[in-house]
């Protein structure tokens, strides 16, 4: 399960608020070999290997419940061309490269990428809470 970053949570109220204007961006799902934090500074994507985020729509997440979110279809990423080793967070982005870390977490279950794997978060696997 994963959790906003600073940076959207301060967006978010911001918003709210009313002292400032948000647009919701396409949110790119990554994967990460270590733990991103609050700030991103963290964030150990996979090199090479074919890696890329991958982009999703609103369509692919359910509403929210609870204080939480998740995803209503599969997100998939390409297979690996290359081994990308064991990936154990996600963390999601407003940008397919850079950009702002909008949340984080980490996996249930580490996944160990190899060439021809295809890395996948099921629908509902990918969760994230508002704290």
């Amino acid at each position: 399960m994963g959790s906003f970053s600073n940076y959207w949570e301060t967006k978010i109220l911001d918003h709210l608020f009313g002292k400032g204007v948000y647009t919701p961006p396409t949110i790119y799902v990554a994967l990460s070999t270590a733990d991103p934090g609050e700030s991103g500074s963290g964030l150990d994507e996979p090199e090479g290997g074919g890696y890329a985020r991958a982009a999703t729509q609103a369509s692919d997440w359910n509403s929210a419940a609870g204080g939480l979110i998740d995803n209503a279809a599969a997100i998939e990423f390409d297979a690996a061309a290359g081994d990308w080793g064991t990936v154990t967070h996600f963390a999601l982005f407003d940008a397919a490269t850079g950009g702002n870390l909008l949340a984080h977490g980490s996996l249930a279950q580490p996944k160990t990428v190899n060439a021809a794997d295809r890395a996948q978060f099921p629908p509902g696997d990918l969760e994230v809470t508002l704290d």
